[in-house]
């Protein structure tokens, strides 16, 4: 009787050592992209215990939301910072997961030295190229090999589908993007290239994107996809703008990604000017609805807009590698403090204590499924 029942204890043991993992979203999609996610400086540092978790077990493709970006790697002439990157690609590394770099040239986040000589004039063409590439080579070189793709470019195109009237434009014309994407394929000739937007679901947006990265693969400049960010409204864009936008960049040869992912629940006003305009539209109950708490309708929009979102992606895995969430969760989306400061939003599948939202996860789930 003693013996039986100290075999039992011993088995019940060895199961409960060996339960399975729980499921996360890339397991999910284990066959059909990966799953990423961008964090901050909280949230790579080998301190932050639960956050480690959480992107464990639901994500295989890490983005850095901004420790990457110009102002703060590269503040001052000859001066770097590489504390957040050393951390993020130790922690990718970590996980082996598949590490991007955001971004080494965008209109802003950049200090105004970039751009301005002593006398605060802007400087000549072959200056700010001059600059732009030694930013690129140590950069992009200090983690070759490490970081895997880089938005190399970031939002240079207007809705219309016209470059941007960026000081980088002003200055060198539409040479900055070929010579950013020369200079990162020098510095790391085996990671992957990207061009990364907003509002790509936009016809006249995505033609201008398009056929300026067909024009950079003719003259052999390597371009290997398109990010398209994925900042997406309850009822905006419509799922055909979204699937067309995919069905597009494909056709046209380059790797579909979706590179910042979130839904934002709340209403937005149709013109915010100025920070006092902000403040009282952040205490309006109109356009902050959600401040106690998101009601249980607004839940089931967003496990809804979720739902139909992946099932295009399921859709279309064949033409997308990656789908990155901007954000690890609720309360450090910085969809809390845009297009208005202070208001209290869900956008999201983790809430404000890092934990799943289930009726978004079993939505997401059945999409795929189905």
């Amino acid at each position: 009787m003693i013996k039986n029942t100290i075999l039992f204890l011993v088995m019940t043991l060895l199961l409960a050592s060996h339960k399975p993992k729980d499921q996360g979203l890339k397991d999910i999609f284990k066959e059909s992209f990966s799953i990423g996610v961008a964090l901050n400086s909280r949230q790579v540092s080998p301190d932050a215990t639960q956050e480690f978790n959480l992107i464990e077990t639901h994500f295989n493709s890490l983005s850095p939301e901004n420790g990457l970006k110009w102002a703060l790697v590269h503040p001052r002439p000859e001066t770097y910072n590489f504390d957040f990157g050393d951390e993020y690609v130790a922690l990718g590394e970590k996980l082996k997961a598949f590490t991007v770099g955001h971004c080494l040239v965008w209109h802003q986040q950049v200090p105004n030295w970039v751009f301005e000589d002593e006398a605060g004039d802007l400087v000549s063409k072959d200056v700010l190229l001059g600059r732009m590439k030694e930013h690129i080579q140590t950069v992009a070189g200090r983690y070759k090999g490490q970081i895997h793709g880089w938005d190399v470019v970031n939002e240079a195109f207007n809705e219309d589908g016209s470059f941007r009237e960026s000081k980088w434009f002003q200055i060198a014309g539409k040479d900055f993007i070929k010579e950013a994407f020369i200079n990162a394929q020098k510095a790391d000739p085996d990671a992957e290239l990207y061009y990364n937007d907003y509002n790509v679901w936009r016809a006249s947006k995505r033609k201008g994107i398009l056929d300026f990265a067909k024009e950079m693969k003719a003259e052999g400049i390597k371009i290997d996809a398109i990010g398209m960010q994925g900042h997406y409204q309850l009822e905006s864009p419509t799922l055909e703008e979204i699937e067309q936008g995919i069905i597009d960049i494909h056709e046209a040869g380059f790797k579909v990604m979706i590179t910042e992912l979130d839904v934002d629940v709340l209403p937005r006003p149709r013109r915010a000017e100025g920070a006092d305009l902000n403040m009282n539209f952040a205490n309006s109950e109109e356009f902050n609805p959600y401040k106690n708490g998101i009601s249980p309708e607004g839940k089931a929009k967003l496990a809804q807009r979720y739902s139909d979102i992946f099932a295009i992606y399921e859709k279309h895995k064949d033409k997308i590698t990656r789908v990155t969430f901007w954000g690890l969760y609720d309360g450090r989306s910085w969809l809390n403090n845009f297009p208005v400061r202070g208001r209290t939003n869900y956008p999201l599948p983790f809430d404000r204590d890092m934990k799943l939202k289930e009726d978004v996860f079993n939505s997401i789930k059945e999409a795929v499924d189905n």
